[in-house]
């Protein structure tokens, strides 16, 4: 058994009860976003939020501790993606990275954006032209130092 068996176990229980993510969240205490990761294999649980991921998805003791070990980040499969929703990020990245770049550096200096003191909320934004995905993206920065 590993982590990934029990992110598999999640994700088909999941289908089978017809369960989604925001429901999940609301029990585990926390936002979906981080929510959905932890569940994808990507955050660390904590031994609460592993109990009740375990009631959840029927997890046994022994799936409800790889829950809290912590994860090997990244969950692609391959460089560059080839599920058509991931790889419109990737062309996200790819087209306006060194925008998004250049407009940190220039507002807030030299230094990177937090991955881990992050957050982020997903929301579907109504439009008579077609439904809209608001993604709000919010990380510490984290200017590099000098020594």
């Amino acid at each position: 058994m590993n982590r990934t068996d029990v992110t598999e176990k999640i994700i088909s229980t999941k289908v089978a009860k017809g369960l989604q993510w925001h429901a999940i969240a609301k029990k585990v205490g926390q936002s979906k976003e981080w929510t959905t990761a932890l569940c994808l294999g990507q955050m660390t649980a904590t031994p609460e939020q592993a109990k009740v991921l375990g009631k959840i998805f029927g997890l046994t003791a022994e799936e409800q501790k790889w829950l809290q070990v912590v994860p090997y980040k990244g969950s692609l499969p391959t460089p560059v993606p080839t599920d058509p929703l991931i790889y419109r990020w990737y062309e996200v990245v790819s087209v306006y990275g060194t925008t998004i770049k250049e407009l940190i550096h220039e507002e807030f200096g030299d230094g990177i954006m937090s991955a881990i003191d992050f957050s982020m909320d997903i929301q579907r934004e109504a439009d008579p032209k077609g439904d809209r995905v608001n993604v709000v993206l919010s990380g510490k920065f984290l200017p590099y130092k000098q020594y």
